[in-house]
């Protein structure tokens, strides 16, 4: 697996494979074939495949660890600008479809709607992410410092289902918010739980009179 995950082509196909729910709402868009309401089912659509693509890249991680192929990695990056991609058109299509892209509504209507700033929220804290994401930032803000801007992906995938929870509310249908969040319960349990062990670890091998 990991001799497939290094092959030059992998990169290229999961960038196309990853584009593909964008080709598909484009068409639907284009062809009328979204249903009686095709500004919500873009604005949903897009921001489905915001959650999935985080929790995608949040799963790396420990599947890399758990079956051993490392080569993984080399693919998160691309999974979180995915992430940021979806995001910023699931924004547009709200700021288009919903308010017309008229800046003074957008701007008013974002505090007054506690899933829409909790979304936006999101949205700013990702792109920071995605701004750093190549390897000449890494660089200059230092392997350390990257890594704990970085972090910022726990915050935001918590929002993300935050803001998933509040538009659901609104129709009491929770199933599908359900199944997010249970995903990113066991993927941040899994991290937790990580931690809790280095810290067990370090306390033991730490003597007595030293702490």
């Amino acid at each position: 697996m990991n001799k497939l995950l290094l092959h030059p082509a992998t990169k290229p196909v999961l960038f196309l494979l990853a584009l593909l729910p964008f080709a598909q709402l484009l068409w639907g868009a284009i062809a009328n074939t979204l249903g009686a309401n095709p500004a919500e089912a873009l604005i949903r659509g897009t921001g489905d495949w915001v959650l999935r693509f985080l929790c995608i890249t949040l799963a790396i991680t420990p599947l890399r660890e758990i079956s051993g192929w490392s080569a993984l990695a080399r693919l998160r990056r691309m999974t979180g600008l995915y992430a940021f991609f979806y995001a910023v058109l699931h924004f547009l299509c709200y700021a288009w479809l919903d308010m017309g892209l008229v800046l003074d509504d957008i701007v008013r209507d974002i505090p007054k709607r506690p899933f829409v700033l909790v979304g936006t929220l999101a949205l700013l804290l990702m792109t920071p992410l995605a701004a750093t994401s190549f390897n000449r930032a890494i660089k200059a803000l230092g392997a350390a410092r990257w890594k704990m801007l970085h972090k910022l992906v726990y915050a935001i995938v918590l929002l993300g289902l935050l803001h998933f929870f509040w538009m659901r509310a609104g129709k009491n249908d929770f199933a599908e918010w359900s199944i997010y969040a249970l995903f990113v319960a066991l993927l941040l349990g899994w991290r937790l739980r990580k931690l809790a062990g280095r810290v067990f670890i370090k306390r033991a091998r730490t003597p007595a009179d030293a702490r």
